[in-house]
Formats: C-alpha cells, structure tokens, sequence
C-alpha cells in the first residue's frame, strides 16, 4: 500500500519571514498558504499567498536542488525521473527542507526560491533537456515494466460497474498512452455504451493501491486500481 499525501498548512509552518535580508519586500512577502505532497504521483503541490499554485514533479525539484554540491556540479543531474520525496522539513519560518529517495537531503529551498522555480518550470525544464542531450545523459529508465516490458495492472469493480464488467477484478496490460488515472478513465470508456456512462469522470470514484487518487495519480506497474460508482442524487 502506497503512503497517503503528507499535507502540511501555513498554520503548521507560519511561514512569513524570511532570513534573507537582501531580498526584496515582494520577496519576503511570498508564502506559502497550502503544501501537499502527492507521493504515489511524484509532486509536491504549493499554493502561495499570491494567488498561484503550482505543482513541481519530484525530478524537477531533485535536479534543481539548491544545494552546494548540485549548483558546482560540471554537468547536469541525470537518471532521476522517477525520484521520489520521502520528507520535507520546515525550515524556520522561510523555507522547507526537502529529502528525497535517492539520498540527497541538502537541499534548503525558501519560499521565494520555490516560487521562482514554479514561474520559470518551462524554461527550467527545456533548458534542462537540452543540456542532457549536450552532455549525452539520459533521465532514467523511464516507466517501471514487467519482465515481459509491459504495464499490467490489477482492476478491481464495485457495485454496478462489477455487473457492467461481468467479473469483480481482473488483471489488463494497458497501453503506453496509459500513465495516470485521467488517461486509464478515457480507455476505459471506449469499451463501450454503457462502460462510456458508467466511467465518466462525475460517475466514479477511483482509488490506487487502497488510497483515493486525484486524475494525475500515476498508474504504474503492478498497481491495484479500483472503481467505485458515486452515490446519484
């Protein structure tokens, strides 16, 4: 069973101040008001006092650690696409410790640091894909497979969706395209009429591993994958 999101608020961290007396007073304004860490889908979501929300994939954040060791490095990080945060750790009152899967746990990151970071993703993360190709570096091994190098996974149906399916649970391999619970919703409904009705997004409820999911929750190899038709009022 995968671990449920660690949620933290601006009440648990009240962070408003920063320790950097050199930024600017927008700067020290910016905090944040909500931080969820979705970690059966690799990203850290953080809402801001300005208005903007972001979520940041676990990679990203990893490969642009602020840390010492990470910023005097002679090439990029590489092979972390499927890093994953395993704690974060508040930081006073300015910024948040992030630790991750893979060891590396010196990286501080502020509030205005990780709004900065959420603002410029885009052209972070393109500069960041091409320099792995000028240094000949790959992100990873990419999606997790079976020994067969296909992703099976384990549905399980409740109530009126086991009689649509005419079985409790079975095991799928599904397709490539395939990667979340949006994209497993839109295969599934082009099984048919009534399957199309029975698994519209207003329709069903979906859980991963026993934990209920959001429409970006990662559908990986070996997941159990449930549905459970929403109460009709």
């Amino acid at each position: 069973m995968t671990q449920p999101d660690n949620r933290y608020n601006s009440a648990q961290i009240n962070p408003y101040r920063s320790e950097f007396t050199d930024m600017s007073e927008q700067e020290n304004s910016i905090a944040p008001t909500e931080i969820n860490l979705h970690q059966k889908s690799r990203l850290l979501e953080l809402a801001f006092s300005d208005g903007f929300r972001f979520q940041y994939p676990c990679e990203y954040l990893r490969v642009f650690s602020t840390s010492a060791e990470v910023k005097t490095m002679d090439k990029p990080v590489h092979g972390k696409e499927l890093v994953n945060i395993s704690s974060m750790e508040p930081q006073g009152n300015y910024a948040l410790k992030i630790n991750f899967d893979d060891g590396h746990d010196t990286g501080i990151f502020s509030w205005a640091s990780l709004h900065e970071l959420g603002v410029n993703y885009e052209n972070n993360w393109a500069q960041y894909l091409k320099e792995l190709e000028a240094h000949n570096l790959q992100r990873g091994e990419g999606r997790v497979v079976g020994e067969d190098g296909k992703v099976t996974i384990k549905l399980v149906y409740f109530i009126e969706l086991a009689k649509i399916s005419g079985k409790d649970e079975e095991e799928m391999v599904v397709p490539d395209a395939v990667v979340d619970v949006e994209t497993l919703l839109k295969w599934m409904r082009k099984r048919g009429q009534r399957w199309e009705e029975a698994f519209a997004d207003d329709r069903v409820k979906v859980t991963v591993n026993k934990q209920f999911s959001e429409p970006y929750t990662l559908v990986e190899h070996g997941d159990e994958v449930a549905f459970v038709p929403r109460p009709k009022f």
